[in-house]
């Protein structure tokens, strides 16, 4: 099957002609005489990014996956291949209607026409994975009530198992012959690949991740999240809120709309620094497709998130880590970016702290102080990984999601203005978290959160310390007993002299948050 596979991806790309694609983007003349010479005999009168697109999009959800991130990135590759393969973004060729209708009523057990008073045949948006109607019905209070219908495409677990086999072979080849194979670690990263992707099958896992990011975003006033209608929720369909808006791509609309686009940039970081950082829990499928902006009087110029198949998730230690390196990276703090990876178990604990610090002092700081438009994260990110392979950095699967939804968000703040300066967007909020981090507010949150436990326990001391003392004063002679009390008396000064340095910890926080603040601001 594997073989059949790799047959079928070899052929696919020698029809639409991607082998003379690539070669003729070197800038070597043999190389480019080649791509010429290898043109003869096929029709590649097409421009090469619908030939590209055509090839992607016929090699299946992967494929279509790996041409969205591409899409986002504008300043990697030339603007007619940008603009084509942003048409994956919501514009993958639709399955029939007939199918999507056939696929409801297997899922409910009802025909279309009961569940919905108005069904649309044509798909308002189709994507790689699945494709989305709009539709009406009447709710439980008897109102109408418009909503989304996002239909599964059908077979595509087989089409995914063949190609993530494929996947996992060429990443075996690699672990075991390069050199940075064990470093790289390919296996572990095709695995969280692998895990995403069939999450992203199960469309009752995408309304209950939607449901999660929307009472995180509650407060923040920043971004609308649709609301999930969980009687119209299974495996395979979801009916959600109807969102209307305009596609953050379309940006001359949005200025005609007198939409403040460097704000909308701004917001953009702060949503998914909030949601990296703060929640631990974040959209990671952020490609301008997924994204429109609201024009309601009540919501104007807020976000509209979409598609909500793939979030990625934190740990504490990945937060605070992650956290604490783009703060020291912020303040140009390059020693403690280089401590940070050794203290972590990132890099060999002999690496040489002053090496690293000059090696990663000489990729970023070329970086700042420049707007978006004359920075590229992608580029930053190959030079580190360049430095990455002379110091032993082991890569973190986990951390690959979040990698390539920053990549997205470099690339939409980049189309909505070119002038946003990332760093200083984000550098006050990570500053403020830290200072939630180490100050008392942590501590009175993590002191709120094991109340409960303090609650059931404390009522149960009494007794059990009288418990303790009966038997043991029936059983203990007179010099136990005084070795007893005076154990007693002992327990009673350490109880007192932790209860003082519990209250001088406290005050420390407190005068340690204020020093950081001066040194701060």
């Amino acid at each position: 099957m594997r073989l059949t596979r790799a047959v079928t991806i070899v052929w696919v790309a020698l029809r639409h002609g991607l082998d003379e694609l690539v070669l003729t983007s070197f800038q070597h003349p043999g190389l480019r005489l080649l791509g010429r010479m290898v043109r003869m005999g096929r029709d590649l009168s097409a421009p090469r990014g619908q030939r590209l697109r055509e090839a992607l999009e016929q090699l299946g959800p992967i494929f279509v996956k790996f041409g969205q991130v591409l899409s986002t990135r504008r300043d990697l590759l030339p603007l007619d291949i940008a603009d084509e393969l942003a048409l994956l973004q919501d514009r993958v060729p639709p399955f029939p209607a007939e199918v999507a209708m056939a696929t409801i009523e297997r899922a409910f057990r009802k025909p279309v026409d009961q569940l919905f008073t108005r069904f649309e045949r044509v798909p308002v948006a189709s994507a790689s994975i699945a494709q989305v109607h709009f539709a009406t019905l009447v709710d439980k209070a008897g109102r109408e009530r418009d909503v989304a219908v996002k239909v599964l495409r059908p077979g595509m677990l087989k089409v995914i198992e063949q190609d993530l086999q494929l996947i996992r072979m060429m990443a075996g080849w690699i672990e075991r012959l390069s050199a940075d194979g064990k470093r790289l670690k390919p296996r572990e990263v095709v695995g969280e690949f692998d895990k995403y992707l069939h999450d992203e099958l199960d469309l009752v896992r995408e309304a209950a991740s939607a449901a999660q990011l929307r009472r995180n975003m509650a407060g923040l006033d920043l971004v609308l999240i649709p609301e999930m209608i969980w009687d119209l929720c299974r495996s395979d369909v979801i009916v959600m809120e109807r969102m209307s808006g305009i596609p953050i791509g379309q940006v001359d609309r949005l200025r005609e709309a007198n939409v403040d686009i460097p704000k909308l940039a701004r917001d953009g970081v702060t949503i998914f620094f909030t949601q990296v950082f703060r929640d631990g829990f974040f959209h990671a499928d952020m490609h301008p497709g997924n994204i429109m902006v609201s024009v309601e009087p009540g919501t104007f110029g807020r976000y509209i998130s979409l598609d909500f198949g793939i979030v990625g998730t934190l740990t504490e230690y990945d937060k605070e880590y992650l956290a604490q390196n783009f703060t020291a990276f912020f303040r140009r703090d390059y020693k403690r970016v280089a401590e940070l990876h050794v203290e972590s178990g990132w890099v060999p604990r002999d690496t040489r702290i002053d090496e690293l610090e000059s090696a990663i002092r000489s990729v970023c700081e070329p970086y700042f102080d420049r707007p978006l438009k004359d920075i590229s994260l992608g580029m930053v990110l190959m030079r580190l990984f360049q430095t990455s392979r002379r110091f032993h950095v082991e890569i973190q699967p986990q951390l690959v999601l979040l990698q390539k939804t920053l990549l997205n968000i470099e690339g939409l703040g980049r189309e909505l203005d070119p002038e946003l300066d990332l760093w200083s967007t984000a550098k006050p909020f990570l500053e403020k978290w830290m200072l939630e981090q180490v100050g008392p507010k942590r501590l009175w949150r993590e002191l709120r959160q094991q109340a409960p436990y303090y609650a059931r326990m404390l009522p149960d001391l009494p007794r059990l310390l009288h418990e303790y003392l009966r038997q043991n004063t029936r059983e203990a002679p007179d010099a136990e007993l005084r070795l007893l009390l005076a154990e007693q008396r002992r327990t009673n000064r350490l109880l007192q002299a932790l209860l003082y340095a519990v209250a001088g910890f406290v005050l420390g926080l407190i005068v340690m948050q204020i020093l950081v603040r001066v040194l701060i601001f």
